[in-house]
């Protein structure tokens, strides 16, 4: 098993090491959506939870001194943009709906949609890893696991594409700024090599790197590469699901040792635990408009990679005025649905023989409304 894990280990090295020899994307291939501080070189730093190290290349501050005087953003308090993924039964994006066929529901209410728009773009990744030593020493299957999917998921983004990697035990601690520049992802990557402490809060870092990134313009996600398991955080999981809910972003993850996970529980042991964070995940999927996926084997990565890949790029980009339009601070429950305008009945898709096709629709649970103007 040793020898097995390795060569592994020493594959994955000369994988880093060839992503390193690249070198930084070339100037002109990168595409700024906005005016961004410049931090590239900032150094990662260990905070407490709740203390993320703020992002200035790519979040918004979260009060008017830090803003300085190059960032901006957007703020349309009347219009809610729902971007949306309509997915088949092999996780293919199903292309050209036309607007007609998608109704929004605001607190079961129809909305009329007045924006849309269709197509590829770039996307804003924070690529967060659970790395405790509970999981991830250095010969367990699990580092191996945490490894192989970190590394696969950098290989899948496009040079228009930013990312920032951040890895939580007991802390949170930004391994790469987020950046399209090859070699500081590949520098990223190499840190992960020993874990510091056996604790992994979990909610404290997904939380909190939500709220940095809701005043993101742009296509955007958070990927969460983890056990699912929380021993130490601050938040508890209903506070950390509501505010997920309120921020917008949606959220993929990966669960790791799901085979390990069936091997233990075949020899009679109790896998409670597991069972609840895989329901947690699959609850902050649902609710943000992103999904979950528990790969078994290593072979069925890729194709979590590429389903991820094809549900952020390919987005119908859905906005409406609300016929709510109180200032409360509630929470909005949203529900998306194709229909056939003709009849009102939901809408029947089918293949290029005629054969219907089975199809989801991924989009966020709901949106919080804003609070009144002072």
């Amino acid at each position: 098993m040793k020898n097995w894990m390795a060569a592994s280990v020493a594959a994955f090295g000369l994988m880093v090491g060839a992503l390193a020899q690249e070198g930084p994307a070339q100037q002109g291939s990168e595409t700024v959506a906005k005016p961004r501080k410049k931090s590239d070189s900032a150094k990662p730093a260990h905070t407490d939870p709740g203390n993320l190290p703020k992002i200035p290349s790519k979040l918004t501050p979260k009060n008017k001194d830090e803003a300085g005087g190059d960032v901006s953003f957007k703020v349309e308090t009347n219009i809610v943009n729902v971007d949306v993924a309509v997915l088949d039964n092999k996780g293919n994006p199903i292309p050209k709906i036309p607007k007609g066929n998608f109704r929004i529901l605001e607190d079961n209410v129809p909305q009329t949609v007045t924006q849309y728009a269709v197509g590829e773009a770039p996307m804003t990744v924070a690529l967060v890893i659970e790395f405790s030593n509970r999981y991830q020493s250095y010969w367990g299957q699990g580092w191996y696991e945490t490894l192989s999917a970190a590394y696969g998921f950098t290989q899948t983004l496009r040079p228009d594409d930013y990312i920032a990697i951040i890895a939580y035990d007991l802390r949170t601690e930004i391994l790469a700024d987020f950046t399209n520049d090859k070699s500081k992802i590949s520098e990223a990557m190499q840190r992960l090599r020993i874990p510091g402490f056996s604790e992994s809060n979990m909610f404290d870092a997904i939380t909190d790197t939500a709220d940095r990134m809701k005043n993101i313009e742009g296509r955007k996600a958070i990927v969460l590469i983890t056990s699912g398991i929380d021993t130490f955080s601050k938040l508890t999981y209903d506070k950390t699901r509501k505010s997920l809910q309120e921020s917008g972003i949606p959220v993929y993850s990966i669960g790791i040792l799901q085979l390990a996970r069936q091997m233990a529980e075949a020899r009679g042991g109790n896998m409670i635990d597991f069972l609840q964070g895989d329901n947690e995940l699959r609850t902050f999927a649902k609710e943000t408009g992103g999904q979950a996926f528990f790969p078994r084997f290593m072979a069925e990565m890729p194709n979590n990679f590429f389903a991820i890949n094809q549900a952020l790029r390919n987005q119908y980009q859905l906005g409406y005025s609300p016929t709510n339009q109180a200032r409360d601070g509630k929470f909005r429950k949203l529900t998306v649905q194709l229909v056939n305008p003709a009849t009102n009945e939901p809408l029947k898709v089918t293949d290029e023989k005629g054969k219907p096709i089975k199809y989801q629709i991924i989009a966020k649970a709901g949106y919080k409304a804003p609070l009144p103007v002072e």
